[in-house]
């Protein structure tokens, strides 16, 4: 059995959403790192290293940004894409490292900057 070495981390990114209507909604995307086909490096012992990453896309649809309530809201959304994420990549590789949680915590952390910044914009209109 091949031993995976994990990584965890997130990449968020706004996306402002193209369409038909006047107003847009931003976007969040949280992704999460583990393990996948392609070889990063080697253990000491020579094991393959590899890394995959799942992403999600968490909106802001039906909340208002500019409440406290709205952007706990949105926050919780964020959380609980980065935990779902990890599990998922925990199910796929159960032998992996770090554990859901400490994947999540690491993916949702740094997210949290960009759902900072999405929440500020709404606080200024």
């Amino acid at each position: 059995m091949r031993k995976m070495l994990i990584t965890a981390g997130a990449l968020a990114a706004a996306v402002v959403g193209a369409g038909t209507f006047a107003q847009s909604t931003p976007e969040v995307v949280v992704t999460t790192h583990k393990a996948v086909e392609k070889t990063v490096g080697r253990t000491s012992t020579g094991i393959p290293i590899t890394d995959v990453s799942l992403s999600y896309t968490v909106s802001t649809a039906g909340l208002d940004l500019g409440t406290h309530r709205g952007a706990l809201d949105f926050e919780k959304r964020v959380s609980d894409a980065a935990r779902d994420a990890c599990q998922e990549l925990g199910r796929q590789y159960p032998n992996s490292t770090p554990s859901d949680s400490e994947c999540a915590r690491a993916a949702a952390d740094k997210a949290m900057a960009k759902v900072h910044e999405v929440e500020a914009a709404a606080a200024k209109k």
